[in-house]
């Protein structure tokens, strides 16, 4: 993984990584403190701040990540191009754009606000829950992918009839229809008409 000025923070000197600390918010958004990652999550939840970014290639078809099988949480998934969690005082435009960076290898070569999104979605799976407040983005990507394997398995690039397909026969995260319907109208408004979004 890159190092950058956000994840160099939370490593110690002798290599070994502190807790990662989630920004809790309130019904508005409005930080109101921090929580460790995995504490943060354990059911019922705590309210966090976390980004979805969908980028999209030059035809207009979505770039899905299926989440690499060693992830603590929905390992093995399709879900959207990247998601995650700002690091408390960390942007959401920043984090996005870093996180992207950090799985895919890519810049997108344009990333914009898409509006945001409150979910709390339990993951049967492994007895998670996603309790977030989530800033979405959107983009697009024309350089070749270059995944980091400890965070992805397998990505693809989808039209709309091809994601419909592919999300009756395989599994999705448990956030991604909430937060793909969310960002819509800016879907839309990026990819045209044409591409049927």
């Amino acid at each position: 993984m890159p190092i950058t000025p956000a994840t160099a923070t939370h490593s110690t000197s002798n290599g070994t990584a502190d807790a990662i600390l989630l920004e809790l918010v309130d019904e508005n958004g409005v930080t109101i403190g921090t929580a460790e990652k995995l504490a943060a999550h354990q059911p019922p939840g705590q309210l966090h701040r976390a980004f979805s970014v969908f980028l999209f290639d030059k035809h207009g078809r979505l770039l899905l990540q299926q989440r690499a099988i060693g992830k603590y949480h929905s390992p093995g998934v399709w879900s959207n191009t990247c998601c995650g969690h700002p690091y408390p005082g960390e942007a959401p435009f920043a984090a996005a754009a870093r996180r992207t960076y950090e799985e895919l290898g890519v810049s997108p070569s344009l990333l914009a606000e898409a509006g945001t999104v409150r979910y709390n979605h339990p993951d049967p799976a492994s007895g998670l829950v996603e309790q977030e407040y989530n800033h979405l983005f959107v983009g697009l990507v024309h350089t070749p992918l270059a995944p980091d394997p400890q965070e992805i398995g397998a990505t693809a690039f989808v039209t709309p009839a091809e994601l419909a397909e592919r999300h009756a026969r395989d599994t999705f995260s448990s956030w991604f229809m909430t937060v793909l319907d969310a960002a819509r109208p800016a879907i839309r408004e990026l990819t045209g008409s044409s591409a049927g979004w």
